[in-house]
């Protein structure tokens, strides 16, 4: 279905498997239009209850393809402006999935690769991992990954890495909010299946609502409207469907529908 993706499944988790090995999985034009395409398709996809972002080969992900940045530099402004959005589109079409995913991270993951990882919802990166917001070597700035880069690393950090452009190891990155786990390699897809596991035990629409709640209620003062805004949510939620299927299944120790 996708030139530069291919898209696995196993049960009730799907991988999306960046297929450019020869480029360190490095994207372009096509893989930013195939990686749009793919995460509305799975996320429109009820059969799917977790997505895992990967990379095929030695490497996550080295981040922009050179020869499509050299293209980009010989663009007029109009079209340079659309090119930037089309890369924030993707990335926002991962970000905004309602479903929970997953960065499987080994070897490199620079510049773009890790905004890829930190548009995830969660990371899990082998111990040789290494990640960089590089942009400024080559005279540019990390501007379409800043908003997941800086959630996942707060503006202390970032004000380091943007500018610096230091290589960030496994044990850093997860230090500092990068990443959520480091495992070894041969370890890593175990690991991240432990979590898919836990994860589909979680109802869909509450993990949902899940992730609309952190992004309404994060830095936000703990003042009289965010009380009343929680309030709502919980009791919204408490009359779904879906926590009456959760609470009665607990109460009569089976399984919940979403799991069946």
């Amino acid at each position: 279905m996708y030139e530069t993706l291919e898209i696995e499944r196993h049960g009730r988790v799907a991988t999306i498997w960046m297929n450019r090995p020869a480029v360190f999985n490095a994207f372009n034009e096509q893989l930013i239009a195939d990686m749009n395409d793919a995460c509305a398709a799975l996320n429109a996809d009820l059969a799917v209850r977790v997505v895992i972002l990967a990379g095929r080969g030695r490497h996550f992900s080295a981040g922009a393809d050179l020869n499509w940045m050299q293209r980009a530099s010989t663009y007029d402004s109009e079209e340079n402006l659309e090119d930037s959005r089309r890369f924030a589109r993707m990335l926002r079409a991962l970000a905004d999935m309602s479903k929970p995913t997953i960065a499987r991270v080994q070897g490199a993951a620079l510049g773009g690769g890790t905004g890829l990882a930190a548009a995830c919802d969660m990371a899990v990166a082998s111990a040789d991992a290494v990640f960089s917001t590089s942009e400024v070597k080559f005279g540019i700035i990390p501007a379409v990954i800043s908003p997941y880069v800086l959630r996942a690393i707060g503006p202390r950090h970032a004000l380091r890495y943007f500018q610096s452009a230091e290589r960030i190891s496994a044990e850093r990155a997860l230090e500092i909010g990068l990443v959520n786990e480091v495992t070894t390699l041969d370890a890593l897809d175990a690991v991240i299946a432990a979590l898919a596991d836990a994860l589909i035990a979680g109802a869909p629409q509450a993990q949902k609502a899940a992730k609309d709640l952190i992004a309404a209620i994060n830095g936000r003062a703990i003042d009289h409207s965010v009380c009343e805004e929680t309030a709502q949510r919980i009791a919204q939620q408490r009359a779904t469907d879906e926590a009456k299927e959760g609470i009665a299944a607990f109460l009569k120790k089976r399984a919940p529908s979403w799991l069946l």
